[in-house]
């Protein structure tokens, strides 16, 4: 088994601001505020976080194939 990634680069799908950012491995990550248009960033339909859905690696759960938290509504 590969090991985790604990760190993705977050692209906001607004401006094109990437940064590096270290992922919880506890809870999923609903919302994410670009630093840099200040755009507040939410899973796309499917997926269970922003990582999931803007990042360059998926979360810790996903990497693991295990269930992931569900996303809101």
């Amino acid at each position: 088994m590969s090991e985790i990634q604990l760190e993705s680069v977050l692209t906001c799908p607004h401006c094109g601001h990437a940064v590096k950012e270290v992922m919880p491995t506890d809870a999923c990550q609903y919302f994410y505020e670009c630093r840099n248009c200040k755009q507040l960033l939410r899973p796309k339909p499917g997926d269970c976080c922003v990582f999931c859905s803007y990042g360059s690696v998926k979360c810790p759960p996903v990497q693991q194939q295990k269930n992931c938290c569900e996303g809101p509504g």
